[in-house]
């Protein structure tokens, strides 16, 4: 019917849809994306140390540091699914002993949609950012992630027509 790639190619123009979001997720470091610097203690200090350090900084993850060297981290599902409902002293036990050791790292300019799908494929939430020295910046978490899309998402919508699927003309007729 004439006309229809007409509008189709004026509604594809004003809501780009998928490309914006591969753009994003391709172009985008990860840097970009995180904004805090990560919370770190030592092998040794207890898991009360650390937990109430989580609370204080209402964060979900804490990396474990010897020696300026990343040997682990330490996350809230630690904390559900090694902690919780065992009989530990966690004013004793250090958090090394529940640690994830020697965790996957990524540099903080890898893109996001690599690291979105690293998690997805291998279950992880939080992915210690590192420099070139290999040293932690940053965590980036599925959380940091999830809200990247949103706003993505959220810019698409707005400009979004009331009716995504309405008609349109190129001119206006009658007026």
């Amino acid at each position: 019917m004439p006309g229809d790639d007409d509008d189709r190619e004026l509604f594809d123009d004003e809501h780009p849809g998928p490309q914006v979001l591969e753009s994003a997720l391709a172009n985008t470091a990860l840097s970009e994306v995180v904004s805090q610097p990560p919370l770190m203690v030592a092998p040794s200090t207890t898991l009360a140390d650390t937990i109430h350090l989580m609370q204080q900084e209402r964060r979900a993850s804490v990396l474990v540091m010897e020696n300026d060297q990343l040997v682990g981290i330490f996350t809230e599902r630690d904390i559900l699914m090694k902690i919780a409902g065992q009989p530990l002293d966690l004013l004793h036990t250090p958090v090394s002993a529940s640690m994830t050791p020697d965790p996957f790292t990524l540099p903080a300019d890898a893109n996001v949609a690599f690291a979105l799908s690293k998690m997805v494929l291998e279950g992880f939430r939080h992915i210690p950012l590192v420099d070139d020295d290999g040293r932690p910046t940053a965590v980036v978490s599925m959380r940091n992630l999830i809200e990247y899309l949103g706003e993505i998402y959220s810019r698409e919508l707005l400009t979004m027509p009331p009716e995504p699927h309405q008609h349109r003309f190129k001119s206006r007729e009658g007026a």
